[in-house]
């Protein structure tokens, strides 16, 4: 499951990414001051989720000998995608951190490319070591995906031909159970059924079309609706009949845009179109589901 300090990893983050400017031109040198800038940073960063974790997060939980948990077919493997996301989007912005610090491609790739790794293993080691947790090597491959995804573009490219992004738009699903969340905020964090996860291919550098604007991107979404407990939903609750919700699956295509490729002529402009380009753009989206079929959505969040 994906954990609150993972998202605040993720967005303390941004932070660090912001500072980069997206052109291609990095210093041909080592820049010491924005070196240390990006590793106390980073520092600052995990040093703060590992305190959340040991402090607030597993605060109230008892501690239990070391052991695993099978999650795989948890809420419909929602939580996959964003352990994947959240991993990945670390490992971009510690590589493109340090490549504005000045190291070069390899040494960048090697030092920044598994951050997103590095920092999500201390939280599947933490669930492994309390009771109603547990680790779950299902976490851990997403997690590893989600890096390897960053890198072996990179590595190939010099460029993300496919971003990874999210959206999210409110669901009914946590006025069934407190768990989904009980505020606005918690539930963004919780309610799987309001997220969804997307792969962002770049059409220009994907059909080679040179009129086709190099900012537009056409985006695969999954994301699944019904999901009241982690496997399966109750028949009955306190004794009562409980509201029935099929549980499934749902595939999107929509268009989106890679806010890095703008002509954006302002520094701080850019900086601020790199740090949302981690959200997809709302668009018309096209959605299949084995409940409903084929349906349309005049804006999908």
């Amino acid at each position: 499951m994906i954990r609150l300090v993972a998202i605040f990893i993720l967005f303390l983050n941004l932070h660090v990414e912001a500072q980069t400017n997206f052109s291609v031109d990095y210093p041909d040198s080592l820049n010491k001051k924005r070196l240390f800038s990006v590793i106390a940073s980073e520092t600052i960063t995990y040093g703060a989720g590992l305190s959340f974790l040991s402090f607030i997060w597993y605060k109230d939980q008892e501690r239990v000998p070391f052991h695993l948990y099978d999650d795989s077919k948890g809420y419909l493997q929602i939580d996959k995608a964003g352990h994947a996301y959240g991993a990945y989007r670390e490992s971009y912005a510690a590589y493109y951190a340090l490549r504005w610090a000045g190291l070069d491609k390899r040494r960048a790739l090697i030092f920044g490319g598994p951050i997103g790794l590095i920092f999500q293993t201390p939280i599947e080691i933490f669930d492994g070591l309390y009771e109603d947790w547990g680790f779950s090597w299902w976490d851990m491959g997403a997690n590893t995906l989600g890096s390897a995804m960053f890198m072996t573009q990179e590595a190939l490219f010099d460029d993300q031909i496919v971003l990874m992004k999210f959206s999210y738009a409110p669901s009914i699903y946590p006025d069934y159970h407190r768990v989904l969340g009980e505020n606005h905020i918690e539930r963004f964090f919780y309610d799987y059924n309001g997220h969804t996860y997307w792969f962002s291919a770049n059409l220009k550098k994907m059909t080679k079309i040179d009129k086709c604007p190099k900012w537009l991107n056409v985006a695969l979404g999954y994301s699944a609706n019904g999901m009241i407990y982690e496997f399966d939903n109750p028949d009955f609750y306190q004794g009562q009949p409980f509201p029935h919700f099929e549980r499934y699956r749902q595939y999107l295509l929509s268009l989106d845009i890679d806010m890095t490729k703008l002509n954006v002529k302002k520094p701080w402009l850019r900086k601020v179109c790199r740090s949302i380009n981690l959200i997809k753009i709302p668009f018309p989206a096209l959605e299949y589901n084995r409940v409903d079929g084929f349906k349309g959505h005049f804006l999908y969040f």
